[in-house]
Order: C-alpha cells, then structure tokens, then sequence
C-alpha cells in the first residue's frame, strides 16, 4: 500500500492512451493489493525506472475511488476473496491473487488408482466469494471433471458465492449443430457446471458469443484483445503498412473489430473450404496484403492448419511479413512444426493455456491476461462493473 500512497508523480499523460501504450508481457507478478493500477513500461524511449501508477496525479479524480474507501473496501472485502486453484493453470491463478495482494487457498487435489478424483479445501469458506481458476484445456475431460469436483466441494462447505473461472473454455466449438444427429457440447459442459453448484462463470474470449446463452447463471465474458493490441502498438509498426486478416470467414467479426481498434486497419479474408475436423483447404483472398504487414487473428490455435495455410497464401499474394494472434494456444500437434517453419515473423499468444517448455520455439512471444482477469475477479466480488474510466474498455458488464 504504501508504494500506491508514495508513488512518485508522473507526466500527465492521459490514463487511456497510458493503458495502450504498456504491453502486459508475461513476467513475474508484483504483490499490489488493490488492482487499480499499471504496469506501465513506458514505449517512448524511456528506462525501467519509468513506472507510473494510476493515481490521483495521472487520473481525473472522479475516476478513482478516495485513497479512504480504497482502505476500506481493502480491508472489508480481502478477507472474504478466496481464489483456489486447480491443476490445469496454477501459474496464472498465482499470478491473479498475486496482483490482488492475496495467496491462493489452500487445496488437496489428487487421483485414486482408478483415476477418480479426489477435492479437500484445507481452510474455511463459509460465507466467502469463491473464485475456482481452471480452464478445461487437454487433457479436456479431466479438467472439466476436476472443476466440476471443486464447485461440489465448495458448496458442501457454505461458500456464500461461487465463481468458475475458465480461462479457457473446453467444448466451446460444439455449439450448434452442422449436421444431423450431432451433439451440443458445449450447452451441455454449461448444463454440468451449473448443476454443479456455480453461481457464476468468468470467462476468456469465448469461441462464440452464444455460448453465454447456454449458462442459465451470470455469465462475465472478458477478451485478450486489449493485451495483444497492446503489445503490437508496442512494435511500432507504421499504421499504413498494416492489414488485419481473419483465418476464416467465422472469424470476420473479430477481425474487424481488431482492425478498428488497430489503426482502424484494412481487412482482408482467408476463404477456407474444410472437409473434416480438424482438416482446411485453402481456397483464396479476399483483400489486398501487397507489400503490408499482415496480422492473422484468431481466437484459438489447435493444429494450426488453418492458420498455417492462410500464412502461406498471404505469402504467396506479397505479404511482407505475417504476424499469428490468438488467445488460446490449445498446440496439438502439429502445430509446434507449423508454427515454426518460417511462415510467421511472431506468433503471439496468451497464458490462459499452460505452455510446456517443449512447445516454446523462437518466434513465440507470451503475454499474461492474469491482471484482466483479476480486475474482472475484483469488480464481481465488490460489487461493481467496468465503468471506472481506466478499465472501460475491459468489456466487463
């Protein structure tokens, strides 16, 4: 607390162009107790000495609760914040109550011989906000039956609320049916958490927005975008060199909304015919990527012969370099070999996925979505939304 009270005055520079210009690359977490503040490298030439933080100095007033009822909602709610995790992501989860200025509950979690799991909390929840961080990546079904296992154990032991918080949302492109006879998997993942005793889900950059419909709970839907608009505005890259590109014609909208926020760069499309899961063929383009640094957006890698094909058919139309951007780096092979045959400058992910140290190669940068993620757990357990002006653009309701 007492770096936020002494915090050295920074320039007046506006809090909103001050967010994009700090790229919130993977790196080790601080202990801030209260998420209102940045990280803010600052992309103008300047040293590591240049950290500013969001206080009264840097921010209009009005943006900011008083330094008092800052205390106050410090000492009254922390105590009653349990965040716990589960094995599929312990490294973000410690980065999330690291920003908060907590440490992660205590938990047992094991396997039986037969591979049934097993859930003990090690300290009391009664009448607490729990928040459960666990994304269901691979292995899928044993993180989705863990999660499932946690949320029992929490409402067995008088959690006052209970919040899952899935980075990553397993199932999520089973959401509708393309042919006869098939199922709706991710209505259903939504049906057992639910019954399971949720009474609200946190999640990252879901595969489609109507998966929220599948939740009969709240549902915050929060998007890595703002870290890896971030992190390119960092690279300086020259606004009329740059042309965003979406992988598929599914992705058009996420794509244009990168674009807007990006410069307001053009959009060109990779139109893909697929003829089995897992399986895409290239047709054509749509757009001019002549001469221009192509940005490829998507929200997940998983074989990456989507992603890889569209790579080699901007480089084929005259595309100077390809950047690859996506949320969730599922990695099934083989992906690792395509990603890293010189078809991308930079493939860019974040950390809702555990990466293995196997799966990193050279042109792989990571960033972290644990302090969007934390401010998103701060604002449910106190009771607010993102309409505090430095973190509007969170898209947390």
């Amino acid at each position: 607390m007492a770096s936020l009270l002494h915090a050295r005055p920074s320039p007046l520079l506006p809090a909103a162009d001050l967010r994009r210009s700090s790229p919130l690359i993977l790196r080790r977490p601080t202990s801030v107790r209260f998420p209102l503040r940045c990280e803010a490298v600052d992309s103008y030439g300047g040293n590591s000495d240049d950290l500013y933080l969001l206080t009264g100095d840097t921010v209009p007033e009005s943006a900011l609760l008083s330094r008092t009822r800052l205390e106050d909602a410090m000492n009254k709610n922390t105590t009653r914040l349990r965040i716990f995790s589960g094995t599929a992501n312990p490294s973000l989860a410690q980065e999330i109550s690291c920003y908060l200025g907590l440490e992660l509950g205590k938990i047992k979690i094991k396997r039986f011989a037969d591979g049934e799991i097993y859930v003990q909390l090690q300290e009391s929840v009664r009448g607490c906000d729990v928040f459960l961080v666990q994304p269901t990546c691979p292995p899928a079904n044993e993180n989705l039956m863990e999660l499932l296992v946690m949320i029992d154990a929490c409402r067995r032991a008088s959690a006052k609320t209970i919040t899952a918080v899935i980075p990553y949302f397993g199932y999520a492109r089973a959401d509708r049916k393309t042919q006869g006879r098939e199922s709706i998997a991710a209505k259903l993942v939504a049906n057992l958490i639910t019954e399971s005793g949720a009474d609200r889900v946190l999640a990252c950059d879901l595969h489609s927005g109507q998966s929220m419909g599948y939740f009969d709970i709240p549902v915050d839907h929060v998007y890595g975008q703002p870290v890896i608009l971030d992190y390119l505005a960092s690279k300086g890259i020259s606004s009329d060199d740059l042309v965003v590109v979406s992988p598929d014609v599914g992705g058009v909208a996420r794509a244009r909304a990168f674009a807007k926020k990006l410069s307001d760069a053009p959009l060109a499309i990779v139109d893909k015919r697929r003829h089995g899961h897992n399986v895409a063929e290239v047709m054509n383009l749509i757009g001019d990527v002549k001469g221009k640094v192509a940005i490829m957006v998507d929200d997940m890698i998983d074989t990456a012969g989507t992603i890889s094909k569209g790579a080699a058919l901007l480089h084929q139309e005259g595309a100077r370099e390809v950047y690859a951007c996506t949320t969730h780096a599922v990695f099934s092979p083989p992906a690792i070999s395509r990603l890293s045959s010189g078809l991308f400058q930079e493939v860019i992910i974040t950390n809702t996925i555990p990466l293995s140290e196997q799966n990193y190669f050279p042109q792989l940068t990571v960033l972290s979505v644990a302090n969007l993620l934390a401010e998103t757990i701060w604002r449910v357990h106190d009771d607010c939304s993102g309409d505090i002006e430095p973190f509007s653009t969170l898209g947390i309701d």
